[in-house]
């Protein structure tokens, strides 16, 4: 099964490829019931397996850990991987994409920024010089066999933004993605200067960028969309509810309804998850 080469076709289908945020098992369990694809993001890990910010405290062995939970779980999703700046070294990013590869992963997607990082879409960002990064990129790209790389550029100036994306697109990595872009006259700006070659958008909520549909997306010109957090900011927003609720009640539970969630229908997604259920995957 050549999980790369199936979300390559789904990226040069028409329209735009949504890719979901999952940040833990149980919200990817949701997340496929509803799409086709999964996005890890360093966001919702770094919250999610260690309760801190997404500023760098990944360890790249618990990322490998959790896709190939994930690729044994859900055989038939896309999963694009957030490996960050690579773990720093050149060295590193090699032995990540390969394990990651290795691992079940569609694609990876490796950032400009330097040390100390942060998230795409808060201040602060700091980017490596671009020869430096463009050598770690083609490290990686040599280091892969069929593996997607999407490049990504954490540039916040103008004429540095476009400078970048241009030269990651004269690479052989497979998408460019400059994240935290602030406006659709920016959007159309990169698509120009990088030609023919696959552009995402990544929406956060909060964030810099603008609330795009997938539709004005597609008008864009925007092949892929990845969605961060919608998964880890609705858990935080529910059981945050859930418990205020519970507390309010002395501790009773609330009354069940159709719509609750109880027992009966979590076994009922978890199940779904087990390996004996699944059909075969189609070649391609």
């Amino acid at each position: 099964m050549n999980h790369p080469n199936r979300l390559r076709t789904a990226i040069d289908a028409p329209g735009t490829t949504p890719l979901i945020g999952v940040f833990d098992m149980f919200s990817a369990s949701v997340s496929a019931q509803h799409y086709d694809g999964m996005f890890v993001s360093g966001f919702g890990f770094a919250a999610s397996h260690y309760g801190l910010p997404d500023i760098g405290f990944i360890a790249w062995p618990d990322i490998v850990a959790f896709v190939q939970r994930l690729r044994l779980a859900f055989p038939q999703q896309h999963l694009l991987v957030d490996i960050d700046d690579g773990y720093v070294d050149p060295e590193t990013a090699c032995h990540v994409v390969q394990q990651l590869e290795a691992s079940g992963a569609s694609g990876v997607i490796l950032e400009d920024q330097k040390r100390p990082r942060r998230c795409g879409h808060v201040e602060g960002k700091q980017i490596l010089p671009l020869e430096e990064y463009l050598e770690k990129l083609e490290m990686v790209l040599a280091a892969r066999r069929d593996l997607l790389v999407v490049a990504r550029t954490d540039a916040t100036e103008e004429s540095e933004i476009l400078r970048r994306a241009k030269a990651l697109a004269a690479t052989d990595a497979d998408v460019i993605l400059v994240d935290g872009v602030r406006s659709v006259d920016r959007i159309r700006m990169v698509r120009e200067v990088i030609g023919n070659k696959p552009l995402l958008f990544n929406q956060i909520a909060g964030g810099k960028s603008p609330r795009l549909s997938l539709s004005e997306l597609g008008e864009l010109g925007v092949d892929v969309a990845i969605y961060s957090t919608p998964c880890l900011f609705a858990a935080q927003s529910a059981v945050d509810r859930a418990l205020a609720d519970l507390k309010a009640a002395d501790g009773r539970l609330p009354e069940p309804t159709p719509e609750s969630v109880g027992v009966p229908e979590c076994l009922a997604l978890l199940e779904r998850n087990l390996s004996r259920h699944h059909p075969p995957v189609p070649a391609s």
